[in-house]
């Protein structure tokens, strides 16, 4: 196999490139100009916006299949800058759409990835989301995943083209970002135990559920799914068991080397918080036998290693 992996400079490209090159399959991964990739493998450089280097592209690598991981992926920023979100999470999947359906190389499959929130405002009893729950997204970064889902569907059933949608839930794992609830409270930790900040944790609503899985299971289901995924299909991909971020925040201190206080910081609440968001990945299972298999402890204890040896260095 020979794959093409589209955005892949964000913190899932580097997994997915060891997840597929650990598999055996021929490479490639396109960035920013002003983004860097230190995976080994060919790395061009590639605008989304531009329709043409799309093309252009395909036709030089010739892959079978296409990840496409580029997005604009922050909800912050969405509410910052709606126009730039649409036009990369919308115009930029229809270049790639475009490209793929007049590329050289026929029957190229593509793996559009979306999110969870996607579902948005969740109708009361309707966890655990299956596939068919109407879609309800709550702000413009989720409406616009819901757009290039949508896009997807109607390029797979108007040109026979062979597209599976994917709807990933929170994935996390070391090297991460500590704008995320996980990376955030091993950060924090990692800090208070060198002695870089006062022994008291910041934190905000303990009380919600979510759906949590470590970044190296999800690389295996996109790996599977690029594999025996069913074309025009929409997969969820998560663990399937909510957890209340309680769990995660105890998880955390139960790995720390001091004692350490937890304090509630209201900027960090937030008033809309949905209770609980959990997915049926029965249809994941039952067409690629794919389950998250790495426990919550281990995604935790691992990225807590990690902030500790960053901050060592």
């Amino acid at each position: 196999m020979k794959a093409l992996i589209i955005g892949a400079a964000g913190f899932v490209g580097g997994y997915l490139i060891r997840e597929l090159k650990a598999a055996e399959w021929e490479v490639h991964a396109t960035c920013l100009s002003n983004e860097k990739i230190n995976e080994d493998c060919p790395v061009h450089t590639l605008d989304i916006l531009q329709k043409d280097d799309i093309s252009a592209l395909l036709d030089e690598v010739s892959p079978d299949i296409v990840y496409h991981l580029a997005a604009q992926s922050s909800v912050s920023v969405s509410w910052k800058r709606p126009q730039l979100t649409a036009e990369i999470n919308v115009i930029g999947t229809i270049n790639v759409l475009e490209a793929v359906r007049e590329a050289q190389k026929k029957d190229i499959r593509v793996i559009l990835i979306g999110s969870g929130e996607e579902y948005g405002y969740i109708r009361e009893g309707a966890c655990p989301l299956s596939e068919s729950e109407p879609l309800n997204p709550g702000n413009i970064y989720a409406a616009t995943k819901a757009c290039q889902g949508m896009l997807g569907e109607i390029y797979s059933h108007a040109y026979k083209m062979d597209i599976v949608m994917v709807r990933a839930f929170n994935h996390s794992g070391p090297e991460q970002s500590d704008l995320f609830v996980i990376s955030d409270f091993c950060h924090q930790i990692a800090e208070i135990e060198k002695g870089l900040r006062e022994p008291v944790m910041s934190v905000g609503n303990l009380s919600a559920m979510r759906d949590f899985t470590d970044v190296r299971d999800v690389v295996r289901a996109y790996r599977l799914l690029g594999e025996k995924g069913k074309s025009g299909s929409v997969y969820n991909v998560g663990r399937g068991k909510a957890v209340s971020i309680q769990f995660i925040l105890d998880t955390a201190l139960s790995f720390a080397e001091c004692d350490i206080n937890v304090k509630q910081d209201p900027a960090r609440m937030r008033a809309s918080d949905i209770p609980i968001i959990e997915p049926d990945v029965s249809h994941i299972l039952a067409d690629t036998g794919w389950s998250a298999e790495i426990s919550m402890e281990q995604t935790v204890r691992d990225t807590l290693d990690c902030w500790r040896n960053k901050l060592m260095s």
